[in-house]
């Protein structure tokens, strides 16, 4: 193992303490801090020391492709780190958002490329599945709930002009598209209009304390209205959400760690000053009801959990240490983050010394990972071999 410095993207949603204050630095940092980025993707990589200098990831990976990725995963994903890990920290809601599967990412990405640069959609060829774990209370919108309770939502605020909009939610999954159709391509001049009448309306309960809540930050946006149509979830500290692709969701507020593949790919909602592609959204989001978005974590070794996800792109794994040691199994490339206490991680070819807000990073052709110390760790690693296990 070695050292791995990540980058820290500064989103205006980020939050001025979290991961200051997780990393030891003093807070308030001086600007937003949304996202500890700890992978190879070319749009913020981290870096490893070499000869005292910093080294990107990705130039250290594509000149040992097979002994840092391994030969399988070059063969099923390229000579490229096929996950991203980060530290997502919101201080404020991030635009509503889904992402493409595999073959809408290729088509998309293929289709873009006879665009000017500012219709684009996609910045690459892949999907981007991703879980959340939450760090901190973290409250999220994750994919569609029962039509019916969206439709009774909207019509309580008894705003006319929303009647064809309940009127699809009524229609059950079928109307689904419609509405969010409706409410997207809302005459640019009756917006702010539209949000205003909703934010007068008498209408009390969650779902107007949620509108009030995002109106206020994003004053005639309808993606205040879409958000009512999905699930308001919130995550106590362990708890976990899966975001498969075609899901529309938006995280709140908290701090989690997320892994996701290797994509930057967003099509945006709404809650965002940024560009709507509403077709495009249209054709890549999944009508259809998202039960419960809850991922539960499997015991796969005495102190390490796994939460499975039904994708090959990554595996992320949780050890809370207590003075022996954790030896995981695990295949391919390993990032390791120190969420709390001191780690000790040790594959074989090094180890390296974590406090909290720190990590490591190891080659596919290391032995077994060992992690050992009094603390919280989580292992990020790809999902070839899902049903590797851990031993002490």
């Amino acid at each position: 193992m070695e050292p791995l410095h990540g980058p820290i993207r500064d989103y205006a949603w980020g939050s001025r303490s979290a991961i200051a204050g997780l990393q030891g630095r003093p807070v308030p940092s001086p600007g937003p801090e949304a996202e500890l980025w700890l992978g190879a993707h070319p749009g913020a990589p981290a870096s490893v020391q070499r000869d005292g200098e910093p080294v990107s990831l990705l130039d250290v990976l594509a000149a040992e492709p097979g002994r840092w990725l391994g030969e399988r995963s070059v063969r099923r994903f390229g000579p490229r780190l096929p996950f991203l890990l980060k530290v997502l920290a919101a201080d404020a809601p991030l635009s509503l958002q889904a992402h493409p599967d595999a073959e809408q990412a290729r088509a998309g990405y293929a289709a873009d490329a006879a665009r000017p640069a500012g219709e684009r959609n996609y910045a690459d060829p892949h999907h981007k599945p991703e879980l959340l774990v939450a760090l901190t209370p973290f409250a999220a919108l994750c994919g569609f709930r029962d039509p019916a309770l969206s439709a009774a939502a909207l019509a309580a605020f008894g705003v006319r002009a929303l009647e064809p909009v309940v009127a699809a939610l009524r229609e059950g999954t079928a109307g689904l598209r419609e509405a969010v159709r409706l409410l997207l391509s809302w005459p640019e001049a009756e917006r702010a209009g539209l949000v205003g009448a909703v934010l007068a309306a008498e209408a009390a309960g969650p779902d107007a304390a949620l509108a009030r809540a995002l109106a206020t930050r994003y004053p005639g946006d309808p993606g205040v209205l879409v958000a009512l149509l999905l699930h308001h979830v919130r995550l106590a500290p362990g708890e976990a959400i899966w975001m498969p692709a075609g899901n529309l969701h938006a995280y709140l507020r908290g701090t989690g760690v997320e892994i996701m593949a290797a994509s930057d790919n967003v099509l945006r909602g709404g809650l965002t000053p940024k560009r709507v592609d509403v077709d495009e959204l249209l054709r890549v989001l999944r009508f259809e009801v998202l039960d419960d978005p809850l991922v539960a974590p499997e015991q796969v070794a005495p102190q390490v959990v796994r939460w499975p996800v039904p994708v090959d792109d990554f595996a992320l794994y949780r050890a809370v240490l207590a003075g022996a040691p954790v030896r995981l199994a695990v295949p391919g490339p390993r990032v390791v983050f120190c969420r709390a206490g001191k780690v000790l991680a040790d594959d074989g070819t090094g180890a390296v010394a974590l406090a909290p807000g720190q990590a490591a990073v190891g080659p596919a052709d290391a032995g077994p990972l060992v992690l050992d110390g009094e603390g919280e760790a989580y292992v990020a690693t790809s999902g070839l071999d899902r049903d590797a296990v851990g031993s002490r």
